[in-house]
């Protein structure tokens, strides 16, 4: 029995003084040009996909994915997963084929990977693959990607395209006018979004929206999706792009440029003339079983009338009725229920930031229901921008 204990003694010894010289004297070759010794990926693919199958839990519940989620999460990929997995129609860069493992284009990655099991690589990555983790604390956010990621099998490169599709900004200063055009791709040139999931920035005043990017820059308010954006653009044009969205009038109550739904795969007809067989299903905002309810009972719980002690009267910071709105309060009436009920969300879980007032929310949200988030949300989506009518007087 000694002999035996002395002889795995010794084994480990020189294991131990092996791995020490292959690591200290750089012997393994790290090249991605030869790849992984016979096997290892084979090792390393097994190994994700137990660990997705064991960390992503599938009894978490999927909330409705709708056609705005799919806009937005296309949006988001066009920017930052593109340059890896492709788009749909179009091969990968020599580049991206080159890594090792080279990343699986986008209609392969999304074959087989449940919703939930999307949420969870999107969220949190994956080690030694080049697949980055969420760069936000916020897994609502997430969703909308995962909704997209289910929508792709069902879209042709036309689709894609439509989806994705740039406005046009006529300025001196192109490098300017392209930076934003970039966030006008969601926000719109007139600062109506182009999904319910995405803020209106034109009701909500020059101050706010200075603000609100000054957060994102610095890291104060958490998105995923606007840090992002803000690394997107050259330094020298923040400003920009600040100034231009910040000075933008009231545009009207109907919505931006929406890109056209996709079309059905295999349809001669011009992209929109169908949906595709996944985003047909969805609707375009968060549903309920009838709105005018949850209307009534979120005015009641904005106007402190619930009878609930624990909510505080939104409508002393928020409006809709200017005079009893305190200065510096975000507009509220008129953006996207989706967004509003996100926000709140994000308020109550404490994930959200921002600037000096942001404690005010915090202690605003941390005892909302779901069900109350939802009729705050219903009640001011249904109300007309406040910022339209103060101008209309």
């Amino acid at each position: 029995m000694r002999i035996v204990a002395k002889t795995l003694l010794v084994l480990a010894l020189v294991g131990l003084i092996g791995a020490a010289a292959v690591v200290g004297l750089g012997l393994y070759n790290v090249s991605a040009r030869l790849g992984h010794v016979p096997g290892l990926s084979w090792v390393l693919n097994t190994t994700f996909r137990n660990s997705v199958d064991l960390y992503a839990h599938e009894s978490e519940p999927v909330p409705p994915l709708t056609a705005d989620m799919v806009l937005l999460g296309a949006r988001h990929y066009d920017a930052a997963c593109k340059v890896c997995h492709a788009r749909p129609g179009e091969a990968r860069s020599a580049t991206s084929l080159s890594m090792v493992p080279a990343p699986p284009h986008i209609t392969e990655a999304v074959e087989e990977w449940s919703a939930n099991e999307f949420h969870w690589i999107v969220m949190e990555g994956v080690k030694m693959s080049g697949m980055p983790y969420w760069p936000s604390e916020r897994k609502d956010e997430v969703w909308a990607m995962v909704a997209f990621l289910k929508a792709v099998p069902s879209m042709s490169a036309d689709d894609y395209l439509a989806l994705t599709a740039m406005p046009r900004i006529d300025m001196p200063d192109i490098a300017a006018a392209d930076s934003i055009a970039y966030c006008a791709g969601c926000h719109g040139t007139d600062g109506r979004s182009v999904s319910d999931e995405i803020p209106r920035l034109d009701i909500l005043g020059s101050q706010y929206v200075r603000a609100a990017m000054q957060s994102y820059i610095d890291g104060t308010r958490q998105s995923g999706y606007m840090a992002q954006a803000v690394s997107e653009i050259p330094s020298r044009h923040l400003e920009d792009v600040t100034a231009y969205f910040a000075a933008l009038p009231p545009a009207g109550e109907t919505p931006a440029r929406r890109p056209p739904p996709p079309r059905a795969p295999g349809s001669s007809e011009a992209p929109g003339a169908d949906m595709p067989r996944f985003v047909n299903t969805l609707p375009n905002t968060r549903p309920v079983e009838t709105l005018d309810p949850l209307i009534e009972a979120g005015r009641a719980l904005a106007f402190a009338e619930s009878g609930s002690r624990d909510v505080p009267a939104c409508a002393a910071c928020h409006g809709p009725k200017a005079d009893r709105r305190s200065p510096g309060g975000p507009e509220i009436a008129g953006q996207g229920r989706a967004y509003i009920a996100a926000q709140l969300e994000a308020w109550r879980a404490e994930l959200r930031g921002g600037g000096p007032r942001a404690n005010l929310m915090r202690a605003a949200a941390e005892f909302l229901e779901d069900e109350e988030i939802e009729a705050l949300a219903a009640y001011y989506a249904s109300l007309g921008p406040e910022a339209l009518r103060d101008a209309a007087q």
